[in-house]
């Protein structure tokens, strides 16, 4: 794991402040499926951006099988075709 940059916090401290947030503070049950409907879309939206709408690379990026990228967009109704690149 990498070292943090200068008083810019890591993903992990974030993530921990995120669900203390969410669970702790507000006592909300179901956090985990909270949790990745707040971060999932901005992700694969993010990723299908960086892959030029290529979901064969963003899939490859994510750590995930191309078949449940497509699933995933289809479920979020993302539209995939806004990234590709010209």
């Amino acid at each position: 794991m990498s070292e943090p940059i200068a008083n810019i916090p890591t993903i992990e401290q974030e993530s921990v402040r995120i669900v203390q947030r969410f669970f702790l503070e507000q006592r909300r049950e179901g956090v985990y499926k909270q949790i990745l409907e707040l971060v999932e879309r901005p992700l694969i939206e993010m990723v299908l951006q960086h892959a030029g709408g290529n979901q064969k690379l963003a899939a490859q990026r994510l750590g995930i099988n191309r078949n449940t990228l497509h699933s995933r967009i289809k479920k979020l109704n993302i539209n995939a075709d806004k990234y590709r690149s010209a």
